[in-house]
């Protein structure tokens, strides 16, 4: 992917004292052109940078709400265009700038909103107007963060060795922000931008005060499943008297708020499976994990009812997962050996006792696998002395 460069500003932030409490300053070292940008220093730094900026992807709901790369929508009010977003229109004004000093002030405006951040950290600070000629014609503003690393030395003459190297910056742990964002080659995003910051401190998101993003998936499956249960209850209770829903309303409410839910037993299986496709229609690969006493089970929503089957079996609780082949990885154990039963005959076993059919198939093995003689005196012996030869576990 060719990036071209046609502005860039480098500055140097340097904090005293502790964080939100120390002086922060930050020195404008320099704003060069394309054609300076081609010539400088800064050129094989940053060109693969740019490409990974460009690259990384990132979804409008992440996963969790600790995602490094987030997607940012500028708010504004109902009907109003982005242009009354303040944080819009400093980013816009760095992308239309015509000539360096025109952004050299834009940027300047930027860095000075970033040190008003209260976690602000020292480093370099690099601003750039680019252009993608193969995926826009328009150009796109890039912000992004160094950090100082510390204890750095570079290598010295034969005598001293190595000489301390201050202010030392790496690409490594980069904070990056790519002003418009561009789900796919040739599609752009202006009320978007793609904000990417490994560390868990927030103030790289912080300082833009006017931009919002998208709440981790979870968070809006949970919502649209507690919609989905507000329908349930319309449509059970109808007008009927509020005091014939409120106990059952309690019951969901202590069913939400808890950390550990168990199972509802409200709606029958084809209701569950049709609100589960409605999720799954708009995010298919939406995860789906529970514990079955000891037992952890995950797999997709969208396997429900098709390879993972809940259901009840002599007062237990059963998950059926099907499917053509088994897979194990690493830790080898005896069960990669066995030859599965047939499941009617699983099914006989569950909730019914079957400790010593354990423990006959336990001194069975043993005979099978250990020398005859010697294996058929010890469980003689044993049940000759009455001792109980079920095993310790």
């Amino acid at each position: 992917m060719e990036v071209l460069v046609q502005f860039l500003s480098f500055f140097v932030i340097r904090t005293e004292g502790t964080e939100g409490s120390g002086s922060k300053q930050y020195k404008h070292y320099r704003t060069m052109n394309g054609h300076e940008y081609m010539e400088s220093e800064l050129r094989p730094f940053l060109d693969g940078e740019f490409v990974r900026i460009v690259k990384r992807k990132a979804e409008r709901h992440p996963v969790t709400g600790d995602a490094p790369t987030k997607i940012g929508r500028f708010v504004v009010e109902p009907g109003h265009e982005p242009d009354s977003n303040p944080n819009f229109n400093l980013l816009n004004r760095l992308r239309r700038a015509e000539d360096a000093g025109q952004f050299h002030g834009c940027a300047d405006d930027l860095v000075r909103l970033y040190l008003d951040t209260s976690a602000a950290r020292g480093g370099a600070l690099i601003v750039a107007q680019a252009r993608l000629p193969r995926c826009s014609g328009d150009p796109f503003v890039f912000v992004m963060k160094c950090d100082f690393e510390p204890k750095i030395a570079r290598i010295a003459d034969e005598r001293s060795l190595i000489a301390k190297v201050d202010m030392a910056i790496s690409a490594r742990g980069m904070k990056s922000i790519q002003y418009p964002h561009m789900p796919e080659e040739g599609i752009v995003e202006e009320w978007e931008l793609k904000l990417h910051q490994a560390s868990h401190a927030r103030y790289f998101e912080d300082f833009l005060k006017w931009v919002e993003y998208g709440k981790p998936m979870p968070e809006v499956m949970e919502e649209q499943v507690l919609g989905m249960v507000q329908q349930y209850m319309e449509e059970k209770w109808g007008d009927q008297p509020a005091e014939a829903r409120e106990q059952e309303e309690e019951e969901i409410e202590l069913w939400a708020a808890a950390d550990k839910r168990g199972l509802l037993e409200r709606w029958p299986e084809e209701r569950v499976a049709a609100a589960a496709a409605k999720l799954v229609e708009q995010k298919p690969d939406l995860p789906i994990a529970f514990k079955l006493g000891g037992v952890t089970v995950k797999g997709l929503l969208s396997e429900f009812g098709n390879a993972i089957h809940l259901a009840r079996h002599n007062g237990k609780y059963i998950v059926v997962i099907e499917g053509d082949a088994f897979q194990f990885e690493r830790g080898m154990s005896p069960v990669e050996l066995l030859h599965p039963p047939e499941l009617a005959e699983i099914m006989e076993r569950i909730g019914g006792t079957s400790g010593s059919a354990g423990a006959d198939a336990v001194a069975e093995a043993a005979v099978s696998v250990g020398e005859d003689g010697d294996a058929r005196r010890v469980l003689s012996e044993a049940a000759a002395a009455g001792e109980d030869d079920a095993p310790p576990w």
